[in-house]
């Protein structure tokens, strides 16, 4: 066969194989259209209550319920909002007692996590991986099993109604250990022994070259931790009594509870206690995504 002939019979090959990648690239930017579209409403799906709610909250009582439903009120009414704020029984304790009992244990999480991590993922003693396994297996116990034993030791120890019981219990995470573990076990080894070449000891390690590195995974457990506490129901219901301590989920409760036909009121009010989550996820958003997609599962 000549050359020629070769090259003929090659061009209509190479013209197939051109086709079907422009099939497959419009296939696959087609199926990406798909995928967004289908978040999108899904994503408008899960936003419209937050919209409502805080329409309701603006509105007069006597337009809750009007049908079809007016997003944007025809007057704004402030008044739902100040009786929130105002009172003897205003949010700003609530708040106060939440950011006390959230942002502590957010912040010692952070720190003696990281140290756990940094022990599980590169330093080398005698049944150190059957431990973390043993640890975050703990993971797998509900919470609601161990109110008992904490409501005894905690009276035993005499923070029983004080914001300790929910502070120190919430300043030991698993999933900040598990997490970070993970992270540090994608770290080269290379660059550790060459720090203790220099004569660097591991805190000085931790310290200084792990911990800059782990910012985005740090800051995405810190985001996630300070929402589970700053939600947490069931513990401030348990371990409080004193009305004067309790945190926001206790107090938004107890305001429905009173105001159990102030609709306009009480969307006020969950209004509210979303402001500090919308200002953290806003702030430190990109840090969630890159975090856990660098910590990975490995190892």
């Amino acid at each position: 066969m000549s050359a020629n002939t070769m090259k003929a019979s090659s061009k209509p090959a190479v013209k197939r194989t051109a086709v079907q990648k422009d099939k497959l690239s419009a296939a696959g930017l087609l199926g990406k259209w798909i995928l967004t579209i289908v978040m999108l409403v899904i994503a408008v799906e899960m936003i419209i209550p937050f919209i409502w709610m805080i329409s309701t909250s603006f509105k007069k009582a006597s337009d809750v319920f009007n049908y079809p439903v007016q997003w944007i009120p025809a007057t704004f009414d402030f008044k739902h909002h100040i009786n929130v704020w105002s009172g003897s029984d205003s949010f700003i304790t609530y708040y106060l007692n939440s950011l006390k009992v959230t942002l502590i244990p957010v912040i010692l999480a952070a720190f003696l996590s990281s140290l756990a991590a940094y022990s599980f993922a590169k330093l080398e003693y005698k049944g150190r991986d059957a431990f973390f396994l043993l640890y975050i297996s703990m993971m797998m116990v509900p919470n609601q099993i161990l109110f008992v034993p904490k409501f005894i030791m905690f009276d035993w120890m005499g923070i029983y109604n004080t914001h300790w019981a929910l502070i120190l219990p919430q300043c030991f995470s698993v999933f900040g250990v598990f997490l970070m573990r993970q992270f540090f076990v994608s770290f080269p080894n290379e660059l550790i022994q060459a720090a203790k070449v220099d004569g660097a000891n591991h805190f000085y390690i931790w310290w200084k070259i792990m911990l800059p590195l782990a910012k985005p995974v740090i800051a995405s457990f810190m985001i996630l931790d300070f929402t589970w506490n700053w939600n947490d129901y069931e513990n401030p219901l348990i371990f409080l009594n004193s009305q004067k301590l309790y945190t926001i989920p206790l107090g938004l409760n107890k305001f429905v509870l009173e105001s159990n036909i102030d609709y306009n009121g009480m969307m006020a009010a969950a209004s509210a206690s979303i402001i500090p989550i919308i200002i953290v996820f806003l702030l430190g958003q990109r840090y969630v995504v890159e975090g856990v997609t660098s910590s990975g599962i490995k190892g």
